[in-house]
């Protein structure tokens, strides 16, 4: 049987976190490593001068192992993969996210850091992202039969499956793009305002994002704002 290993960035008792491994309970046997608290936009980073507590937690899906991990996404998958299971997991599922990771945003995503991480320790690795607010229809109809799928397929090393799923009901849907290329676009302009003046001439700054759809073409930001699952490949090996 297949093992898998599940991790999020949105931390152990997320909604995401426990639909997908109801979802991956149909594929394989499952064992969930998610941190403790919320941990968005960690990217791929790791504890190297912390240590890392990991405890038992009561999953709330039947014949599902689970701990909490007081590390990053990226130390979930280190620690599961190489302290927790008696072997490597066959693959890796980070998410499902709140929050699309498309385009520029994929370098901060603790998401997408945590199926890096996964690429590297050898296993296949899926990352899944859904849009703030959904519904959940989409997933729960498709996602099942497209995790499948991508299970059975081969990556380059250092590479991963970026799933992303829109927020729009299940009669706007539109159907699944696959290939698509990561957009050079961003969902938010950002700049930063100023919050307040500090003493000794210090300033408290707050990021201020605009919204923004502008996009290339046959990309992963295309898709999700025209109502399309996107499905892709990324990898930050340059």
């Amino acid at each position: 049987m297949r093992s898998i290993l599940i991790v999020n960035d949105d931390g152990i008792n997320a909604e995401g976190l426990i639909r997908l491994a109801a979802i991956a309970k149909q594929l394989g046997e499952v064992w969930v490593v998610a941190p403790a608290e919320q941990q968005s936009a960690a990217s791929h980073a790791i504890s190297l001068h912390n240590h890392i507590d990991v405890y038992p937690h009561a999953f709330p899906i039947e014949g599902i192992r689970a701990f909490s991990c007081s590390g990053t996404p990226a130390d979930c998958v280190r620690v599961g993969s190489l302290s927790i299971m008696p072997h490597k997991p066959d693959v890796v599922l980070s998410g499902i996210n709140a929050g699309l990771n498309v385009a520029t945003d994929i370098q901060y995503s603790g998401t997408a850091g945590a199926a890096f991480e996964g690429a590297f320790q050898g296993c296949l690795s899926i990352a899944v992202s859904e849009e703030v607010n959904s519904t959940g229809e989409i997933a729960e109809k498709y996602l099942p039969e497209l995790l499948a799928e991508l299970m059975e397929q081969k990556l380059g090393y250092g590479q991963i499956f970026n799933v992303n799923i829109p927020g729009c009901p299940l009669s706007e849907f539109r159907g699944i793009l696959r290939d698509r290329s990561v957009s050079h676009g961003m969902f938010y302009r950002d700049s930063y305002k100023k919050l307040s003046d500090l003493p000794n001439g210090g300033v408290r700054l707050m990021v201020d994002g605009k919204y923004n759809e502008d996009c290339e073409p046959d990309t992963d930001f295309r898709a999700v704002i025209e109502n399309y699952i996107s499905v892709g490949t990324a990898s930050n090996i340059n």
